[in-house]
This record gives C-alpha cells, sequence and structure tokens, in this order.
C-alpha cells in the first residue's frame, strides 16, 4: 500500500466538515468506503488518526502529519491539474522563443506585448539565437518558437511558417560615392569597411547572398551589437551596413544617411517561424504566428507576403 492523493484529500475533507459522514457525502463516497480507507491507512501506518470516542471528532498527530502534507501538495497538485486541462484546450502552455534577427526586436516585442494580453496563460521567453544553434534546440524542446530566414534540410520534425519577406539595403553616409548609385553590385563593397552584427557569416545575407557567391571580400568587417551603433558608424563614415529596410526608415526620413539596394533587383530574404510538426496546430502557436503577421504588416514598410506555402522538411 502507497500514501496516495485520495487520502490526503480524505483527510481534508473530513477536517473542513467535522465528520466522517459529511465528507463521505462531499468526496461523492459512502460513509463505510470512507470508513474503510481510514482503517486500511491505520494499519498500514500502524498508528490512528484520530482519538477514538472524543466529541468533536479529534485527529491524532499522525493525522495532523499527513494534512500538514495536504495543505502543502493539494494546492500545487490543483495547480498543475488546471494548467494540463488549459493545455488540453490551448489556452496554457509554453512559447520560449529564438530569433536570428537583430533587427526583428522592432516588430517582435510589440507582437509579444499584445499576446500576453491575449493570452496570459501562456508563459512566454525570449533568446537570442546567435550564441547556439537554435534550430537544434527546437528539435529538442529547448525553444518552441524560432525566427529564422534558413531552414535546416537536415533537421527533422521542423515545420517552417512563413511571415514575409524584406528587402536587404546597404546603408552608407551621405557623402559616400556609393550613394550616387541606383544600386549596388558586389565588386562595389571590396573597398568598404563593411559593418555587422556579430555573428557567423555564413548567417548573414549580405554574405551568404551577394559577397559570397561573387567571390568578393570588403576591405575590413566590424561588429557592434546594436543597430543604433552600427548606424552611428555609419553615418560618420566609419563604413556601410547591410540592413533590412525597415531598420533603416527612421534615419533615412531623417535625412542622416543614404540606403541603396543590393543588386539590380534587390537583396530579398524570406523569414519564417520554425516549430515542431507536432505543435504546428497548437491554438497558441496559430495566434501568435496571426498577430506576428498583423504587428508587422502595420508596422514595418518594405515587406511583402512570402510567396508559396509553409514548408515541412522531411
Amino acid at each position: 500500500m502507497y500514501l496516495e492523493l485520495r487520502h490526503l484529500r480524505t483527510l481534508q475533507a473530513i477536517r473542513v466538515t467535522g465528520s466522517l459522514a459529511r465528507a463521505a457525502s462531499r468526496l461523492h463516497l459512502t460513509q463505510s468506503a470512507l470508513s474503510h480507507q481510514i482503517k486500511a491507512l491505520e494499519q498500514h501506518f500502524d498508528t490512528p488518526l484520530f482519538f477514538r470516542n472524543s466529541r468533536p471528532l479529534r485527529f491524532s498527530p499522525a493525522a495532523e502529519l499527513l494534512l500538514a502534507l495536504a495543505e502543502r501538495l493539494l494546492p500545487e497538485v490543483k495547480a498543475v491539474e488546471q494548467r494540463l486541462s488549459g493545455m488540453a484546450h490551448g489556452r496554457q502552455g509554453r512559447l520560449h522563443i529564438a530569433i536570428e534577427c537583430h533587427s526583428c526586436f522592432q516588430w517582435l516585442l510589440p507582437t509579444m506585448d499584445h499576446y500576453r494580453e491575449d493570452w496570459p496563460g501562456i508563459e512566454m521567453d525570449l533568446s537570442l539565437g546567435f550564441s547556439f544553434h537554435p534550430l537544434p534546440a527546437l528539435v529538442r524542446g529547448e525553444i518552441d518558437l524560432v525566427v529564422t530566414s534558413d531552414p535546416d534540410p537536415d533537421l527533422r520534425g521542423i515545420h517552417y511558417e512563413p511571415l514575409f519577406r524584406h528587402e536587404v539595403l546597404l546603408a552608407m553616409s551621405l557623402g559616400s560615392p556609393l550613394a550616387a548609385k541606383p544600386w549596388l553590385e558586389p565588386y562595389d563593397l571590396a573597398a568598404e569597411t563593411l559593418i555587422t552584427y556579430p555573428v557567423c557569416r555564413s548567417r548573414l545575407d549580405v554574405f551568404a547572398r551577394f559577397l559570397d557567391p561573387a567571390g568578393v571580400e570588403p576591405v575590413a568587417v566590424r561588429t557592434s551589437e546594436l543597430t543604433v551603433m552600427i548606424i552611428q558608424l555609419v553615418v560618420s563614415g566609419r563604413g556601410v551596413a547591410a540592413l533590412p529596410s525597415w531598420a533603416l526608415d527612421e534615419y533615412r526620413g531623417q535625412g542622416r544617411l543614404a540606403a541603396r539596394p543590393l543588386g539590380r533587383n534587390g537583396l530579398w530574404c524570406p523569414l519564417y517561424a520554425a516549430v515542431r510538426e507536432e505543435s504546428r496546430n497548437a491554438p497558441f502557436i496559430d495566434a501568435f504566428l496571426t498577430l506576428a503577421r498583423a504587428v508587422t504588416t502595420e508596422r514595418l514598410s518594405g515587406i511583402q507576403p512570402l510567396e508559396g506555402r509553409s514548408v515541412d522538411l522531411p
């Protein structure tokens, strides 16, 4: 025999009601069944739970010990039961997000703020996916959603939901000779200092999709964690930077810098929300994606719907 939750609930009901008969009614048991349960406990632990022939009913020290356990444990059990019920109905869960885009804070944080108002039962967290590999962490269950532009064909069980496509522009000081060009070719950056986020170059579109295919290397590469610091360096003529068009709108509007397309047709990059295949239809995941699309459409200029359907890699 083991001590079970039903034993703790029985003793708690007896304390609340003050009698075995009323406790049995509260627990939807017969008084005989409740008495049998108490007797089995007393026999197993070889100690009485009540002082017999006492009015009102008095608990023994052994029963008081069990009641103290019930007071600590049963509220936690009830809370977990409520969360499990909420998960079953899609109102409870966890949404730990990792991003591979520094400038995504501009739309992601407002999305999360609105989401918390509508889904208070969802535990949210945000990590920068630059010091670790977020897609493998997603597969392992450590992360629940990754904002990425690079689906990994070697990882199984990931669903990539399209968010939008955006243009990456090259930002430069107003006095830069590059500002005289309608668009830029890879060789135009060969004599420039390129300022980037401190990210592996294979994960930067300006390298992976523009410079590296042309075999062009900038004269120097400088890094900064903060978008505002990158902008200041560009404005002061310390280098150029490839950034999403929405990240440059404010500064272009103030006449502080120039921005030009990378290539005749521009450098357009997709952005996906990667989730585990088994959670792709969870209501709280779907609600977050719907809200993210609404926020980005409202707040970001120069984005376009991502053509094609969602991506499921085998």
